[in-house]
């Protein structure tokens, strides 16, 4: 088979035309109908996905130039995870896998080497960097990278490969002969102790001990409700033992705080739905079901529905504002910034300092305390504008003399990055 690249001088081309000779092969690729047979598509689809997975080695590399060098906070930018987030829109987990990749990388010597080859796949990569961040020494990591990449030649389950690297400490130690003596055993039978180890899918494996006393407090707790729910409970009793813990943890959901914004007509029979502060709407009956046994908070608006003015006779936003806002922000007032609104300072708009902005609820937003401070120290790269709803909404410029980036942007100008005139070598 003859590649369109294979009379090219890869060697003499820089990265950036590179980069933009595979944005133009893939904007293709992506763009035509597929007419192969279910055989041809099997194929073409396990070469691609092998060939995004060597993709991941370079990206990785990038990501972690970035994040030594700080450039996103030029960009108003807290941190590479946020730049991954906003700018490359991923979503928490994969921002967070790719920057750990990227941050083991020079300690994983085979596993660069491998990824690059197209002989390990991304998954394993990124669970064998996971593992890894937990081990101290420069040895431990070689030898838990070892154990790793020889069970994922061995063909493990992703299920038994992620077990596998929340133990790598019990691995290594066991391949060195240095085991630990189980935990009970360490600890002895006096006091009480309990152990979550988290895995990857966001899950923990749980072990403990609770000494006589302790025990008989944790039955008196959790065997009543841990019996069986009537006769079409099919649940083991492990399952609904960890139930009635959780039952216990939570005070039967009295501590879980859900905050539902509706209407007085909608609690006194209205159809009109209420909503979550991230706008998921929730049927009417089920509103007033949910107020039946809540806290509720009215709020007298006006007649543009802006409740609260202080005026210049007070800096600090009052707790009424404060929970207005919170009801409005979801999150930080910065467009792609997703700290949530309830952990973030309040913003007066135009600036108190200056003198320009009272202290009243239409010139207030909500924004974390990192975009708060850049805001200040950088007026210049901050856009302002308010939306069809009232609400404020703060675009981050970018640094004078750079354009704007967009993820379209490589693509519409890879159409032919092969010329004379294009990016010197």
């Amino acid at each position: 088979m003859h590649s369109i690249v294979a009379d090219r001088n890869l060697e003499a081309a820089s990265d950036q035309q590179l980069v933009e000779s595979a944005a133009t092969i893939i904007t293709a690729l992506a763009h035509r109908p597929r007419t192969q047979t279910g055989a041809e598509a099997m194929e073409l689809a396990e070469t691609l996905a092998a060939v995004m997975d060597v993709a991941e080695l370079p990206l990785a590399e990038l990501i972690g130039v970035v994040d030594r060098t700080g450039q996103m906070k030029e960009w108003g930018l807290a941190s590479t995870r946020a730049w991954l987030r906003c700018h490359m829109g991923m979503r928490e987990g994969r921002a967070q896998e790719r920057l750990t990749l990227a941050r083991q990388l020079h300690r994983l010597h085979r596993v660069r080497e491998r990824l690059g080859a197209g002989t390990l796949s991304y998954g394993y990569a990124a669970a064998i960097a996971d593992a890894v961040q937990r081990l101290d020494s420069d040895q431990d990591c070689a030898d838990g990278e070892e154990i790793l990449l020889t069970a994922a030649d061995g063909g493990v389950s992703a299920r038994h490969f992620a077990h596998l690297t929340a133990t790598i400490h019990d691995q290594i130690n066991q391949a060195n002969g240095t085991e630990t003596p189980p935990e009970d055993i360490k600890r002895g039978y006096d006091r009480s102790w309990l152990v979550a180890t988290r895995s990857l899918d966001g899950g923990c494996y749980v072990k403990g001990w609770f000494n006589p006393e302790d025990s008989a407090i944790v039955d008196g707790k959790l065997a009543p409700l841990a019996k069986p729910a009537g006769g079409d409970d099919l649940r083991d009793r492990a399952e609904r033992t960890a139930a009635a813990l959780t039952a216990v943890l939570s005070q039967g959901h009295k501590d879980s705080r859900v905050t539902v914004i509706a209407r007085l007509e909608t609690l006194t029979g209205d159809d009109t739905p209420g909503r979550l502060r991230d706008g998921t709407p929730i049927p009417a009956a089920q509103v007033r079901r949910l107020a039946l046994n809540a806290g509720i908070s009215t709020l007298i608006l006006g007649s543009k529905g802006v409740p609260l003015y202080l005026g210049r006779t007070a800096r600090i936003a009052n707790p009424g504002q404060r929970q207005v806002l919170e009801t409005l922000y979801d999150t930080c007032a910065v467009r792609g910034c997703e700290v949530p609104g309830f952990l973030c300072e309040i913003d007066h708009v135009d600036g108190w300092a200056l003198g320009h902005s009272p202290t009243d609820i239409d010139k207030l937003a909500l924004c974390c305390g990192w975009h708060n401070r850049w805001k200040h120290a950088n007026p210049e790269q901050i856009e302002i504008s308010e939306g069809v709803d009232g609400l404020f909404v703060y675009r981050v410029l970018p640094p004078k003399g750079k354009a704007a980036r967009s993820r379209r942007r490589l693509v519409d100008q890879a159409d032919n990055p092969w010329r004379g005139d294009h990016h010197a070598a």
